[in-house]
């Protein structure tokens, strides 16, 4: 039987937009922060390599899907929970990415989705605070349609202009993290980092709702933004080939409409010097 989060976590996370769960895997924390490290020599180098000259940020894609003890963590039991509970039993893997983090990150949202519910879980590996780079969520700011949100939307990158404060003096969460916690938000969500050094490794798992075949258009117009890390698969091999019946129902629907990825990356491969960094 598949364990689910209580009613209130669901009724938090549908009214914030975010939930925190300190210490969900601190049991695998060690192993997790060892094969992020081994992944990272092995894919990263080169153009992938930690940020340097000025970068924000250097980014793997994707990322679990190189290791089978990373990939594993689709199918713990913990992370089905928040999975199962958020995006439902038949939820979708979309992809992850390891990064390298330095200095700030502005306000943003990592999608502005009307109607499919996309979810991003990470994996902080490193201690965070507040001033030093820990994830600031606004809550409430995921609910597309409602004035809060939107007013957010047009004028989050403008806060010095519109309201007087800079980006780090905006009113927010701080979810200061210890490694092993895990952080889950919606992709609608508003969120940022300030403060933080050259040394915040993360890494994210995201999720979302299964598509209903008259919007696979729109999974498809998803996947190709994956282009721009040069990948021919949405999927590395590991996540594929060490996959279970319970983890390739989450895989399915991707792996069945990312064929137009490879003839994308190799277009994007003439156009831009190098790989995307995030």
């Amino acid at each position: 039987m598949t364990h689910r989060l209580s009613d209130k976590e669901s009724a938090f996370f549908e009214t914030f937009g975010y939930l925190g769960f300190p210490g969900l895997l601190s049991d695998r924390i060690a192993e997790i922060q060892a094969v992020f490290e081994e992944v990272w020599e092995r894919q990263g180098g080169g153009h992938f390599g930690r940020p340097h000259d000025g970068a924000a940020r250097s980014c793997i894609v994707p990322f679990i899907d190189q290791d089978a003890r990373l990939a594993s963590l689709l199918d713990d039991p913990r992370i089905l929970a928040i999975a199962k509970t958020l995006c439902g039993d038949d939820f979708n893997y979309m992809g992850s990415d390891g990064n390298y983090y330095v200095g700030d990150t502005g306000w943003h949202s990592d999608g502005w989705h009307s109607e499919i519910r996309h979810i991003k879980i990470a994996f902080y590996l490193d201690p965070l605070t507040r001033d030093t780079g820990a994830l600031r969520v606004i809550p409430g700011s995921h609910r597309l349609g409602e004035g809060y949100a939107n007013q957010l939307q047009q004028e989050i990158g403008k806060s010095a202009e519109r309201w007087g404060v800079a980006g780090r003096e905006v009113p927010a969460v701080a979810l200061e993290t210890q490694p092993g916690d895990i952080v889950v938000f919606n992709h609608n969500t508003k969120h940022a980092a300030f403060g933080g050094g050259s040394r915040r490794r993360m890494f994210t798992i995201n999720l979302c709702q299964r598509y209903p075949e008259e919007k696979l258009a729109e999974l498809r117009d998803y996947l190709s933004g994956a282009a721009r890390f040069w990948i021919d698969r949405a999927f590395g091999e590991a996540m594929i080939a060490t996959a279970g019946e319970e983890r390739q129902r989450h895989l399915e629907q991707v792996l069945q409409n990312d064929g137009h990825l490879a003839e994308l990356s190799r277009a994007a491969r003439e156009r831009m010097k190098e790989p995307s960094r995030g």
